[in-house]
């Protein structure tokens, strides 16, 4: 059988001899070699990226040095968006982040921000301005968002890595394979969901359960009827993060173009139940609530905003409501920003309780987010529990 050639344009290969650069060059090697790994025929433009590994806490020093090598001569080709740091780039101090993090942290965003990157720091670019359309090739990295871009608005991209995500922004392509192809989009197994989902928590649960069951195979999920997007946002990020899950089909909810799988499997009211048994640690002490993963929308913000008017957090409990910073910008500009703090909670931008560096610094998480539970458990060793938002705000003021 003969090996499939991966064939380069005349700017394509002007690029990987290093016409256009050392970066540029470096980049085009990282998109060719993916290319012929998995087998793609040639190159296709994006005309959009999104960049992850951006806290220090997870790129180190090794990470920051490749980033700095690149943007000595590197310069993004197609508008691109970063995912959360870890911290608020600018109320870092006040919500206790050490200076040396800091100064670490702002080393990466500046290192992003040479090379043209668009530093917004957040997990829903498509709420700030990087939004696709259906049908677009695009070269995404973080997870829930490559989720919510294959499925809810029927872009393509592969789940990138952080390097190869780069590699796409610095030179305008990637490689057409795996999601970028119709055939490798297809539904694989149904799921009927027979419970009603009236909560961010409970469309994380279901992103849970499917997750677990499914491996990557692609679900068609039928049973919903409708859904907002802020609960598709918290289905995306559970489903990704149980199961690596980077598409799905949502029966008159997502805008399916698939054949419907014979095989199928039952969500039941019950199997909610046990996903939360699952998520709840009976001994938990809570001491940290955090909502915003993935980052809280404008529209989160105004309800939270609701919830706490006239309370204030009790004492030794620590409050985050993560977003993007634009987002944070016009919480100011409504005045929710100054209620929030008023409670004795945080407006916290850029960052979220997944990637911050806060092992050590609490025991227990509550949140309404399945995903951040997992990252509790498994990077900050934090007992949770998982609950509405109104509940979780709930015990922040009880």
């Amino acid at each position: 059988m003969s090996k499939m050639v991966l064939e380069l344009t005349i700017e394509e290969k002007k690029m990987l001899k290093g016409k256009q650069g050392k970066a540029t060059r470096k980049a085009m090697e990282i998109v060719v070699a993916l290319g012929e790994i998995y087998g793609a025929k040639r190159l296709i433009p994006v005309s959009s990226v999104q960049i992850a590994g951006v806290s220090y806490d997870n790129l180190g020093e090794a990470g920051l040095e490749y980033l700095n090598e690149m943007a000595e001569d590197g310069q993004t080709r197609v508008l691109t968006t970063l995912n959360p740091a870890g911290m608020d780039m600018v109320e870092w101090k006040k919500h206790g982040i050490s200076e040396d993090f800091a100064e670490n942290q702002q080393r990466v965003v500046d290192a992003f921000e040479k090379m043209g990157v668009v530093t917004t720091c957040t997990c829903t670019p498509y709420l700030m301005g990087n939004l696709p359309h259906y049908g677009e090739h695009i070269a995404w990295a973080e997870s829930s968002a490559v989720c919510f871009a294959n499925s809810v608005i029927g872009a393509y991209t592969n789940r990138e890595g952080g390097p190869s995500a780069l590699a796409a922004a610095l030179t305008g392509v990637t490689a057409e394979y795996g999601f970028h192809l119709d055939e490798n989009r297809v539904a694989q197994v149904k799921y009927d969901v027979l419970a009603d989902l009236m909560s961010t928590d409970e469309f994380g649960l279901l992103g849970q359960i499917i997750g677990n069951r499914t491996g990557k195979q692609i679900p068609y999920i039928t049973g919903i009827g409708n859904a907002t997007t802020d609960e598709l946002k918290s289905f995306c990020a559970s489903v990704a993060t149980y199961g690596g899950i980077a598409i799905f089909h949502m029966e008159k909810v997502t805008p399916n173009r698939t054949p419907i799988p014979e095989k199928t499997e039952i969500v039941t009211e019950e199997d909610l139940n046990k996903a939360r048994a699952e998520l709840d640690d009976k001994e938990a002490n809570i001491d940290f609530i955090s909502v915003g993963c993935p980052h809280a929308s404008i529209k989160e913000i105004a309800k939270i905003v609701d919830m706490l008017k006239g309370k204030k957090v009790t004492e030794g409990k620590t409050v985050w409501i993560t977003t993007a910073k634009p987002t944070k910008d016009l919480a100011i500009k409504m005045g929710y920003y100054d209620q929030i703090e008023k409670a004795g909670a945080y407006l916290v931008a850029d960052a979220c309780c997944a990637v911050a560096p806060l092992k050590g610094r609490f025991t227990g998480l509550m949140t309404d987010s399945a995903k951040a539970c997992y990252y509790a458990r498994g990077k900050n060793k934090f007992k949770t529990e998982i609950r509405t938002v109104e509940e979780c705000i709930k015990e922040a003021v009880s």
